[in-house]
Parts: structure tokens; sequence; C-alpha cells
């Protein structure tokens, strides 16, 4: 994963987290703590956005997402403040795999300020374009490429995908 971003955006990626051991994750990353602690992903989200907005987050849990797709998303801001893919979820969207714009900031505040912790709660008050379904698909399966890593069980499976996957 941070590996995509950097490739995605030719930078070291930010590691937002409020763990206190975060730090030695990767050494070789900056640590942002929540700006708003205790708000789950989306006080994550609001950090990224706050801190370098546009920016392109990923979930530290989805291993096998490929810097194209990033970059897809990344080049869908210049007409909207959210590019979302999406997927087979629950929500139809993967919002801990988008690109997000300045504009989001102010958006997620006030979701906040409504009790609103849903990663995407403020998607009313910007503009969201989705990536089709159809066109996610040329980057992977998005059963695979939206996969999260949290428990021991899913670590077993995304090791066996990367044994066969060809990187």
């Amino acid at each position: 994963m941070v590996a995509s971003l950097e490739r995605a955006t030719g930078e070291l990626p930010l590691l937002i987290a409020t763990a206190p051991a975060a730090a030695d994750w990767r050494p070789d990353l900056t640590v942002i703590p929540d700006v708003v602690p205790g708000q789950g992903s989306l006080g994550g989200l609001l950090t990224a956005i706050e801190t370098a907005a546009p920016v392109a987050c990923v979930a530290w849990d989805m291993p096998f997402v490929p810097a194209p797709l990033l970059a897809e998303l990344a080049t869908r801001l210049a007409d909207a403040d959210v590019a979302v893919p999406e997927s087979d979820s629950r929500r139809g969207v993967e919002p801990l795999c988008a690109a997000y714009g300045p504009a989001c900031g102010p958006a997620i505040r006030a979701a906040l300020e409504r009790g609103d912790v849903r990663a995407i709660g403020f998607h009313g008050a910007v503009r969201v374009t989705r990536l089709p379904r159809e066109a996610v698909l040329q980057y992977g399966d998005p059963a695979i490429l939206f996969f999260n890593v949290n428990t021991p069980d899913d670590l077993t499976r995304a090791e066996a995908l990367c044994r066969g996957r060809d990187w």
C-alpha cells in the first residue's frame, strides 16, 4: 500500500494514526495524529485532507490497492471534491480508498458536529464522482483490491493472495 501511494503520487505517503507506536511501524513515514481524536476513519480522513489536500487515501489494512487505480482517482478530482471507486461492499463504494479535495474538510467537520462519523456521511455536501465498478475491474477484482486485513484469518488469506500474485 505504501509503495502504491508513492508510485501514484511521487511522494512518500503520510501515515495518519493515533497509535503511540505508529512511528515504529514505518520509520520512513511522517506520522500525523488525528486533528479531532476519537472519530474513527472519518477523523483520519479529515486529518489527511486538512494536512495534504488534494490527497489520495488508502486504509492501512488494504494491501492490494494498485498505484494506477489511485492515480485514476486523483485525476478525477479535477471535476469533483471526492473520487471514490464502486465496489461490492455494503455501501457500494470504498471511501477508505479514494481521493479527496480541500472542500471535504469543512463538510467533514460539519458531519462530525452532527455526530455523523460515517465515512460517507458528508458526501451530500460535496461533489462526488464514482469510478464505476466496470472501470474498477480493469485494475482487478474489487474483492481483492479492497480486501481488509483485520483478523489473523484475514492475514493468512492476504499472505496466500500475495503468493498467488505476479508483483
